[in-house]
């Protein structure tokens, strides 16, 4: 990396946090130079913009979360009801560390993502699209094998588990309980067991 990409990179890692805690939109200039330690004329240097500032610590917090969050569906958990739960485990075990960081970025930037902030709105639709394509992916291909029922629609699903999850990390963060957001998490194995689990792939679990 130059010299001029390492400090944009900095800026970036420095306010995404920041952003994602504050709002896209209420963050000031002001919050970005306390935040990086560096003036607004070097700020303004190697931004057109605080939208265009934004939009890339949008793309860092969704990308951070997405790279942890795809750790679920890797290799190391071979079937699709392995790769299911363990991409409902990660909301359990990582809850705290996402809402120290302000919450879930989506769902964050989804709320001031309207008709004043165009990019940042086609930004989020494009995360919450990738989000549900690679749940839905998992759960066609566990179709596929047989592990899944062939019947209940992967998109359907998919999406499904997006809004209870989104649900559930609103009222937690809200409430400060994570009780919330656990509910969701125990419906959704519940509905993988008994919604798209075929009887083998249970009997080969419960081994």
């Amino acid at each position: 990396m130059s010299k001029a990409e390492k400090t944009k990179q900095f800026i970036i890692e420095k306010t995404a946090s920041l952003f994602n805690t504050k709002g896209y939109i209420s963050t000031s200039l002001s919050d970005i130079s306390e935040a990086t330690g560096l003036t607004k004329g070097s700020i303004y240097g190697n931004f057109e913009n605080k939208d265009r500032l934004a939009l890339e610590a949008y793309r860092y917090n969704a990308g951070s979360l997405k790279a942890n969050m795809v750790s679920a569906f890797s290799d190391e958990f071979p079937t699709a009801v392995d790769k299911l739960y363990a991409f409902v485990s990660f909301y359990r075990k990582n809850w705290h560390s996402v809402f120290l960081d302000g919450g879930c970025p989506l769902m964050n930037a989804a709320t001031e993502a309207d008709d004043t902030f165009p990019d940042l709105k086609d930004q989020v639709k494009k995360s919450f699209e990738e989000w549900m394509a690679k749940i839905s992916e998992v759960i066609a291909r566990g179709q596929k094998t047989g592990e899944l029922d062939e019947e209940p629609d992967a998109e359907e699903y998919a999406s499904l588990f997006v809004m209870m999850i989104e649900g559930g990390i609103l009222l937690s963060k809200t409430t400060g309980d994570e009780k919330f957001l656990n509910f969701a998490l125990d419906r959704i194995l519940k509905i993988i067991d008994t919604e798209l689990a075929t009887a083998s792939s249970k009997n080969k679990n419960e081994i």
